[in-house]
């Protein structure tokens, strides 16, 4: 349901009342605004001026300061944009951590059923190739630091780990030897690429949304990240990975399947400090519990010691 300034009711709706009076252009317009769904780490809105012009625009939702530059984020969605593969970003409230973005017409967010289609996978490699390939950013953080980070503020908040996450710790640090010494490839990555962060068409083009986790990062933690969040069989893993590096090798998958326990951890690990501090209706626990399952998958295969070896 659309509002105009000056109707809000709710805490939220005072909130984006005045993140619109922060915006020069907008000054003395009655504007409109509507709640979009999705997102379990922000409030987002849709947006439209007084011609009728339409804008995307996030507000950061409580604790997000713990994990997000939102600095660094919009330098990384401006890069998407100007790859060809983002949204044109047209304002951004640095102190408000606030980015306004061009209204993506014609798209919507992806499913993971989208991605049954070939067309659409090969369009994803080929979106996520073109901001990879992109000159670095001028935040670097990987995945071993984001864990580390992670679990640090979990001891901060008071949150929950699992049993074995000493188990858990020593894997990682043999991933992050073995990586290190086999070479980092160090590249600009999203960090997030779960469905709903590609906008799609119904030619099946592609766009990148939501540029929040965006770092410097191993190139394979892309892939790897992706698969978590797709649950592709293998064979399809293994098609993408070529369309990917041009050519299938069992290094590149060696690393893909070390990085897919490690996104896990990473991402499981996220979710317990946002149980403790997020105010978004989401079942983060339960969310972090399934990640940690699954994890389990991969760093306690009897192929992990292999993978290490490959990689």
């Amino acid at each position: 349901m659309w509002k105009q300034t000056g109707e809000a009711s709710t805490e939220d709706e005072h909130r984006i009342e005045a993140v619109l009076a922060q915006v020069g252009a907008w000054r003395g317009q009655t504007m409109r605004y509507r709640p979009v769904a999705g997102g379990i780490s922000n409030h987002n809105w849709r947006v439209a001026d007084a011609a009728g012009q339409a804008f995307f625009l996030k507000v950061p939702g409580r604790g997000t300061e713990m994990f997000v530059s939102r600095e660094a984020s919009n330098e990384a969605s401006r890069r998407a944009h100007g790859c060809g593969v983002g949204v044109e970003v047209v304002e951004f409230l640095p102190a408000e951590g606030v980015e306004i973005f061009a209204f993506a017409h014609g798209y919507r967010a992806s499913s993971n059923l989208d991605f049954m289609r070939g067309t659409v996978r090969h369009n994803a490699v080929r979106a996520l190739r073109a901001f990879n390939d992109s000159p670095r950013l001028s935040l670097t953080k990987t995945v071993f630091e984001a864990i580390d980070e992670h679990l640090a503020q979990i001891t901060q908040v008071g949150a929950r780990l699992p049993e074995d996450i000493a188990q858990m710790r020593r894997c990682v640090a043999d991933a992050q030897d073995a990586l290190q010494a086999a070479g980092m490839d160090l590249v600009p990555c999203m960090n997030d690429t779960l469905a709903g962060n590609f906008m799609i068409n119904a030619a099946d083009e592609l766009l990148l949304v939501d540029f929040e986790y965006a770092t410097n990062n191993e190139r394979a933690y892309e892939l790897a990240l992706w698969f978590t969040e797709m649950a592709f069989p293998v064979e399809i893993e293994q098609e993408m990975i070529e369309a990917y590096f041009g050519r299938l090798d069992r290094a590149a998958q060696a690393r893909v399947n070390v990085l897919k326990g490690l996104a896990d951890i990473k991402w499981a690990s996220w979710a317990m400090v946002q149980e403790a501090v997020s105010t978004l209706d989401f079942d983060f626990h339960k969310y972090g519990t399934w990640k940690y399952r699954r994890a389990r998958t991969q760093i306690y295969h009897p192929d992990w010691p292999v993978w290490l070896r490959h990689m």
